[in-house]
Parts: structure tokens; C-alpha cells; sequence
């Protein structure tokens, strides 16, 4: 009788350890799960004689004359069990945060939408400066409309073709595939990916790249549309691995811009800017590269989902940016600058002449997915803000030598595993450090008629500061809620 009490004794116990281990594994894989979904979508604009298509990022009266590949929006939605994000990826030279906050509207289950320009600068101008003239406006606000809808219809497709997958998280590096116009030179050569795979399956069943160049390869000269680079990035690796690919720009301010003088053709012929050859090339440079980072992947976790995002003002100090707008080739709406990032002032109506400080308001966010950490920036980050490599000494001969030296994304990162994404839901131009600034004479980097090129597509010397001090704080308290 007291064996038979013992074995019964025995198996309950067992019972009980085998339900424990049950429920604990169940707990962690529901943890652990994610499902994603990818999306693409045409974006390119409608060329009519009588509705011209203003070309962005250079002069203006670049008017498109024809199509040579098309503009794609791209996305990755993520469902972790409890909440959904989307991140966007959009060919442009950089979509405003009002139309990021019209796409929101559109989705607004989600939990979070990102979206983020590759900085393309053979696109249509959606932000205004890039018109036939200086004095007009270059935006076709329907075609922005339109690009708003089309956003929301394919995050919505996405959505709804969702599947359980595992991820893998790889980088690789080349500093060789960027060339810096600007000194110092100092590049963010890293290459960063998310591979994505259904169970049971070896090929990718969806990429995400973020790499950090400008979109310039064809040059000031070109009228046809292009996605630029990424157009052969992204096709070579389709090609390569058969599922979709989610292309995103990273800190390329600087200026970050594909090497001259590396790539030659089958002919020996050397391959320039301004040749659809070249960036051809240098699209599949960067999908090689791409694919060591793709290799190199190692297991990642995704899930829980957490996001701390914060809308703030910046200064608004560049005085051709206020000019623009009293004229109406800026029409984003800006508020008073109250000294405070946090607090917004009172909007300042378009067209008047308003006399005092511009603050634009615009947003920060950092997005932890399971064990990766992402920034995500609203401009073009000078990569020496990536990881610190800030000038040392400073040169006598800039405005703020004594400036203090800004918070880095790398210091910001609490892991390894970490993306940055630039042109983050807004473009409000160089995030310049301010140790570098340098508009009044004598001109730093020993330059006697003119400083370097940058400051005049930045808000103003302050812009840096008050983006990572902001940075910094959304961190703070996403770690607050998900240590």
C-alpha cells in the first residue's frame, strides 16, 4: 500500500513538473513569437505636359522628362500578440511629419508607424524648395495625397498577409563604398540587416537593409525618375533570395555619397556620377555587402514590441528657411520658439513676416524590438554623431569651439544589436554637431572665400543638441516601462 502511495505520490509530481515545463515554454514562445508582414507599393508620379514633375535635392527647374525605374514604397509590419508596428520605407527626398501624421491616421489600430525616406534625389520634390524657380513652390499636393493613400493601402495588404517567422540580425562593413565631401571625414560604413525566415525554411522569407549613403548616383543632371541605388540594391537581392526587401537610409549627412573613380565596366570604362551604369553598380556593391551582413546573421529575438516616441519643437535659425516659407515655397506649419524643445509654441500663420525664432515641430523616437534597438532620427545625422568621432582638436576657426560635444546613437544604444534610421517620419535637413558649425569668417578646415557646404540645409547650430537631448529622453523612458 505505501509503494503504491509513493508511485501515485511520484507521478503526480511528475505530472506537475511536465505541466510547469508546459506552461513555462508556452509562456516564452508566446513571448518570443512575432509575426510579420511586407508590403510594396508604385509611388511613382504621373508625368502630364500641363503638371510638371520637379525634380528634388539639387538646383531647381529640373523638371522630369520620363521614367527610368520606378519609385517604391516598401514596409515590415510586426505583430508581437499584443500590439502592431509598421515601418515604411518611401523613394523620396523626404516626406514631411504632417503627412507621416495623415498616414497614422489611416492606420490608426496600429500601435506605432514609422516612415522613413531613403533620401532619393532623383524623385518628385515633397517638401517645396526644389521648383522651377527659388521663388516657387516645386509640391504637387495631390500627388503627395495620393502617396498618403497608397502608404496606407499597402501597410493595410501587408496586414492582412501576415506569417510566423524567426529573425536573424547581421551587419558587415566597408568604409570604401562611401565617400564624405566634407571635413572630417568619418563614414558609418556599417551595413545593417534583418533577415526574416517561416519555420522550416532555409531562404529568407523577407530582408530588411539599412545602409547609409545618399541617393545622388545620377547626379544634378539627370531628368528621369529613379529610385537611384537602391533600385539595384533591391533588385539584386530578389534576385538573390527570392522575397521582398525593405531598403532604409541611415545617418548619411556629411555628405555621405557613393565613392567616385572605385567601378569599372566590362569594357574597363571608370563609371562616374550621373551614369545609370554607375549606380547600378554601386547598388550591387551595396547588396554584396549586404549579403556578407546576411551570412553573418545570428538569432534575434523581436518580440515584445515597445515603442517611446515624442513630438518636440527645434529651432528653426536658418534665415532662408524662414524667408521660404513667407513667401509660400515652405508650407509647414511652425510654431514661436519658446527656448524649450518640449513646449510647443503658438503657431505662427504661413506667409507672415514673423520676426522672431521659428521652432518646427517634428519627432524623436526609439523602438526596442525584443533584443533590438532602434533610433529613429528626423534629418540627415552627420555620422560623427553615430559613434563620436567629433574632431579632436576642434578647429580654432569654427563659430562654437567651445561648444559641448552632443550624445552619440552609439552612447544612446543599451545592446549591440542596434539600427539607425535617418529621414525618421520627417527631413528637417543636417543635424550638424556644433563643434563643427562654421559660417563666419575665418573659415575652418583652412578655407579663405567660403565655409564647407551644409549649414545652409540645416535648421541652425542648435538643431543637434536638441535632438539627441530629446533622443536621450525617449530612451529613457521606454527603459522605464520595458527595462
Amino acid at each position: 500500500m505505501h509503494a503504491v502511495f509513493q508511485v501515485a505520490l511520484w507521478c503526480r509530481t511528475l505530472a506537475c513538473v511536465a505541466f510547469l515545463l508546459l506552461f513555462a515554454t508556452s509562456a516564452r514562445a508566446a513571448g518570443d513569437a512575432i509575426r510579420v508582414g511586407f508590403g510594396e507599393i508604385d509611388i511613382t508620379p504621373t508625368l502630364r505636359d500641363d503638371r510638371p514633375v520637379w525634380l528634388a535635392g539639387y538646383g531647381q527647374g529640373r523638371r522630369a522628362t520620363g521614367v527610368h525605374d520606378p519609385l517604391v514604397a516598401r514596409c515590415l509590419v510586426l505583430d508581437d500578440g499584443q500590439q502592431q508596428v509598421a515601418v515604411v520605407s518611401v523613394d523620396l527626398i523626404g516626406l514631411q511629419y504632417p503627412d507621416t501624421l495623415r498616414i497614422r491616421q489611416k492606420l490608426a489600430d496600429f500601435h506605432y508607424v514609422l516612415v522613413s525616406s531613403t533620401h532619393n534625389h532623383e524623385g518628385p520634390d515633397v517638401i517645396g524648395i526644389w521648383g522651377r524657380n527659388p521663388v516657387t513652390r516645386g509640391v504637387d499636393d495631390e500627388y503627395v495625397t495620393w502617396v498618403v493613400d497608397r502608404v496606407g493601402e499597402m501597410v493595410r495588404n501587408a496586414q492582412k498577409q501576415m506569417f510566423e517567422a524567426t529573425a536573424s540580425f547581421g551587419t558587415a562593413k566597408d568604409d570604401n563604398l562611401l565617400r564624405d565631401s566634407r571635413q572630417p571625414y568619418v563614414f558609418d560604413g556599417v551595413l545593417r540587416t534583418l533577415v526574416f525566415q517561416k519555420e522550416g525554411q532555409d531562404q529568407p522569407a523577407g530582408i530588411v537593409v539599412q545602409w547609409n549613403c545618399h541617393p545622388e548616383a545620377l547626379g544634378s543632371k539627370n531628368t528621369l525618375i529613379t529610385a537611384d541605388f537602391p533600385w539595384a540594391t533591391v533588385a539584386a537581392l530578389k534576385a538573390k533570395y527570392g522575397c521582398p526587401v525593405v531598403y532604409l537610409t541611415g545617418a548619411v549627412g556629411g555628405l555621405m555619397a557613393p565613392p567616385r573613380g572605385r567601378f569599372q565596366n566590362a569594357q574597363g570604362t571608370t563609371l562616374d556620377e550621373g551614369q545609370f551604369e554607375f549606380a547600378q553598380f554601386y547598388g550591387e556593391a551595396v547588396a554584396k555587402l549586404a549579403n556578407d551582413a546576411i551570412d553573418a546573421a545570428t538569432p534575434i529575438t523581436l518580440a515584445p514590441l515597445h515603442v517611446s516616441a515624442k513630438p518636440i519643437a527645434i529651432p528653426l535659425q536658418n534665415p532662408m528657411y524662414g524667408a521660404a516659407r513667407s513667401i509660400g515655397v515652405l508650407k509647414r506649419t511652425a510654431r514661436q520658439w519658446t527656448g524649450d524643445a518640449e513646449k510647443l509654441g503658438e503657431v505662427v500663420p504661413l506667409l507672415s513676416n514673423y520676426q522672431g525664432t521659428l521652432g518646427l515641430e517634428t519627432e524623436v523616437a526609439y523602438l526596442r524590438f525584443g533584443e533590438l534597438h532602434v533610433a529613429a532620427i528626423p534629418g540627415e545625422l552627420y555620422p560623427e554623431l553615430v559613434y563620436g568621432e567629433f574632431q579632436s582638436p576642434v578647429d580654432p576657426n569654427v563659430d562654437y569651439p567651445d561648444a559641448p560635444l552632443e550624445k552619440t546613437v552609439a552612447d544612446l544604444m543599451p545592446g549591440e544589436k542596434w539600427m539607425f534610421l535617418g529621414l525618421a517620419n520627417d527631413e528637417i535637413g543636417y543635424i550638424i554637431p556644433k563643434t563643427q558649425w562654421d559660417t563666419k569668417p575665418p573659415y575652418a578646415s583652412g578655407r579663405t572665400d567660403d565655409p564647407q557646404y551644409g549649414e545652409e540645409n540645416s535648421g541652425g547650430p542648435n538643431v543637434a543638441a536638441a535632438i539627441h537631448r530629446e533622443s536621450l529622453a525617449v530612451l529613457q523612458k521606454l527603459h522605464e516601462i520595458a527595462p
